[in-house]
């Protein structure tokens, strides 16, 4: 075995054959080295490219440059899938076009005043003049005034004492983006001039005014969040490396990481439909790898900084010879940790809904900007700042601490270990078992949101314009046999408390049921299935928020196995190839599965259930969204293996100089303890960042990802990981030896 002091010195990345250097130890001569040696040589010219691709980056991504920004481009509404509920509304929409609209909901009016009443509708008619409006709907322009019946469902609680009333504009189909927005501008100008005519407030909603209210507070989110995230990332970088110049190169990298990451998402919304909740996302996800990847990469240079200069103050030779083992060493673990993610979110490719590809394809894409940045800017500015690190430099760690003292306690003890984390984590990923999926609309924003307020308004007060829960397209124009089912059948259903028929045109009909409590009720799901269970005489397809939740989560569920497949295989390969051991992948993914439960469950305990709704500033509608848990386990099994890479590769490192295992574990949590510590800490301050947030999909998962990261960086890494491979011992290393000589010959190593 070898020395604690020899591996000292093999612990900087020598490779067979290399030449030594000034420390003595020998230094790998590969693809990576040379890419650091040309940073060493040239670091301005890196840093002045990477300069004008961020400015670049954000004056396209976010100044708008091109005239439209990203946050343009965004969208929002369910996940949808091709399934029987989009082909319905398919039918819908190839018969009555749907048309934009504007609401206006007005109160303190008063209907029974005739004079009133013939002033709003002489400035509501004043409307069809606007280009642009297609029609109306509003019972001041009714023949019978508000009191006809046949616009009853537009005044509040259907009476005219009530001083309330809605009125509907719609557009024409087909309007362009900038005649759209013009026709709006006037018709919501003109709507609120309806109410000033009969002395009552007035208020104007609709979809696209919803779309709006998200997406800027999406914007308002990330600047927030960062805003955050960014000043206390730098003090805590600052205590770790004892200096503002070293705490200031991750941060810089992770700007331009930003950068990069706004301008891919741009990039793909001219591809792909973006909802606007993956720009906060995906952001997230790049920030806070950035800042882990930075910090790996500075911490590895001061190291070999010391290890190579020959003089107190590092010459010219000394930085560039730094520069290569930095990026030859941390550089290469960055890429692979890199690619680990980047593994884990293309399981998010296989899914079929157009959200999870662009989820997962700007995922990936985040995650390379994130490692290109981290081997070339990153190492770049930390060869400028080169004199300023050299000052608090010190010589690698050593072999005893903190960790190595951790490792010994939990060594002594394994078994105990074991069964007491796993019943911690087991506890907390209970709440899994309960948990209910949603697709929230404008329940993604804060209950006082203006458009929230809006809506909730508008559904208490006027139903009737509200979609049905569950509406049944008929595939036949016999109106009379589809009236006859719906009464008979589909109107005794539980919880159905109304249902109508009409035609839809051509050979269709069409039957809405309005169901109590949410659209997205168990009663709503109820109905859906017993539509689709007991087809009737005549074809029908099944649509609303229900059906369309329903189709979703069966279309995730059957290509789940395969994402999972295709995830679980590729990253046991990339832990093959590093650690030469089929049994420490399949124990890493396992113990991940575990941590990931308990972080889904604090996540349904709290927002579910709920509690902590005053604390974290939310209001809970009792389900967590449908695209949360996937998320989750692509997101945060990606972060898991992040921190998986750091440790197993040192510990593998020991092991394969010949440490028996016990030490080999030891030695490799001391060596990483602290920068898995300090990273953990950093991607939660970067994720609590977004907690604080105002859109509900991104605080639930900006707590899933702080929840994981707490539970993987303490529980796991910490404990579990060292007692696992103590009690399985020389088992740790064990592979069949067909597999061993495949090693042998692809093996990943840095010795």
């Amino acid at each position: 075995m070898r020395s604690p002091s020899s591996a000292a010195a093999t612990d900087r990345g020598s490779a067979p054959g290399a030449a030594p250097d000034a420390s003595g130890s020998p230094s790998p001569r590969g693809p990576l080295t040379r890419l650091g040696g040309t940073i060493g040589r040239h670091p301005l010219r890196w840093v002045l490219a990477w300069v004008l691709v961020a400015v670049a980056s954000f004056a396209v991504a976010v100044g708008g440059v091109t005239g439209e920004s990203l946050f343009d481009r965004l969208q929002s509404g369910a996940p949808s899938v091709d399934s029987e509920a989009q082909r319905a509304n398919d039918v819908i929409a190839s018969v009555e076009p749907t048309l934009s609209t504007l609401t206006l909901q007005v109160s303190g009016a008063d209907l029974t005043d005739p004079a009133e009443v013939r002033a709003g509708a002489q400035a509501t008619a004043a409307i069809r003049d606007i280009p642009g409006v297609a029609g109306i709907q509003s019972p001041l322009l009714a023949q019978g005034g508000p009191d006809d019946p046949s616009v009853r469902s537009l005044v509040g609680d259907g009476r005219v004492d009530s001083g309330r009333f809605a009125t509907v504009v719609q557009f024409d189909e087909g309007l362009d983006a900038d005649r759209q927005a013009t026709a709006e501008a006037e018709a919501e100008k003109a709507l609120l001039g309806v109410a000033d005519r009969m002395g009552a407030e007035g208020q104007v909603g609709g979809l696209g005014k919803v779309l709006d209210a998200i997406t800027s507070t999406i914007e308002r989110d990330l600047v927030r969040g960062e805003g955050i995230a960014l000043p206390l990332t730098f003090v805590v970088m600052f205590f770790v490396f004892g200096g503002f110049v070293a705490a200031g190169m991750p941060i810089v990298g992770a700007v331009v990481s930003i950068g990069g990451a706004l301008l891919s998402l741009f990039g793909f919304s001219h591809l792909l439909d973006l909802d606007a909740t993956v720009v906060n996302i995906v952001t997230l996800l790049g920030l806070g790898l950035s800042i882990d990847y930075g910090l790996l990469t500075v911490s590895r240079f001061r190291e070999e900084l010391v290890a190579v200069r020959r003089h107190r103050v590092p010459d010219r030779d000394d930085v560039v010879r730094a520069a290569e083992r930095t990026v030859a060493t941390a550089g290469r673990t960055v890429l692979f940790s890199g690619l680990t993610v980047a593994i884990a979110l293309s399981g998010l490719l296989v899914f079929e809904a157009d959200i999870m590809k662009a989820l997962g394809l700007a995922g990936v894409s985040v995650v390379v900007v994130g490692m290109v940045v981290s081997v070339t800017l990153v190492p770049a500015l930390a060869v400028l700042g080169a004199r300023r690190l050299a000052r608090n430099a010190t010589v690698t760690a050593s072999d005893t601490g903190v960790f190595s003292r951790l490792a010994h306690g939990v060594q002594r003890r394994p078994v105990l270990v074991i069964v007491g984390c796993v019943a911690v984590l087991v506890t907390l990923a209970l709440p899994t078992l309960g948990i209910k999926l949603t697709s929230s609309g404008t329940e993604l924003l804060p209950r006082d949101a203006q458009m929230r307020v809006f809506f909730d308004r508008l559904e208490a007060d006027y139903p009737a314009l509200s979609a049905p829960a569950v509406t049944v397209v008929a595939e036949t124009a016999d109106t009379a046999a589809v009236t006859r089912w719906a009464q008979d059948d589909l109107r005794d259903q539980p919880g159905v408390t109304g249902v109508t028929v009409r035609p839809l045109g051509g050979r269709y009909t069409l039957v809405g049921a309005q169901v109590q409590g949410e659209p997205l009720s168990q009663q709503a799901q109820d109905v859906v299935h017993h539509v689709r269970e007991t087809r009737t005489d005549f074809p029908t397809l099944v649509t609303g928020q229900a059906a369309g939740q329903i189709d979703f989560l069966e279309s995730m569920g059957h290509r789940a196995p395969y994402a999972v497949l295709l995830v679980v295989l590729g990253t046991f390969v990339l832990l093959f190839l590093m650690t030469g051991s089929v049994v420490v992948p399949v124990k890493a993914l396992v113990l991940n599965v575990i941590s990931l439960g308990a972080a889904l469950g604090i996540v349904v305990w709290i927002f579910q259930s709920p509690h902590l709704e005053g604390l974290l500033a939310f209001s809970s509608v009792g389900a967590v969204e449908s695209l949360v848990p996937f998320l989750v386990l692509a997101f945060g099994f990606g972060l898991s293996m992040d921190y998986e890479v750091f440790l197993l590769s040192r510990i593998t490192e020991y092991h394969h100089q010949g440490f028996e295992n016990d030490r080999a574990v030891s030695l490799g949590l001391q060596r990483t303890g602290r920068i898995i510590t300090s990273a953990a800490l950093l991607i939660v301050i970067v994720f609590a960042g977004f907690i604080a947030g105002d859109i509900l999909i991104i605080k639930e998962m900006g707590l899933a990802l702080v929840a994981a990261v707490v539970v993987d960086s303490t529980i796991v890494r910490m404990l579990l990981v060292p007692a696992t491979m103590t009690l399985l011992g020389s088992w740790n290393w064990w592979a069949p030896a067909p597999l061993k000589r495949i090693h042998a010959r692809f093996g990943i190593s840095e010795t």
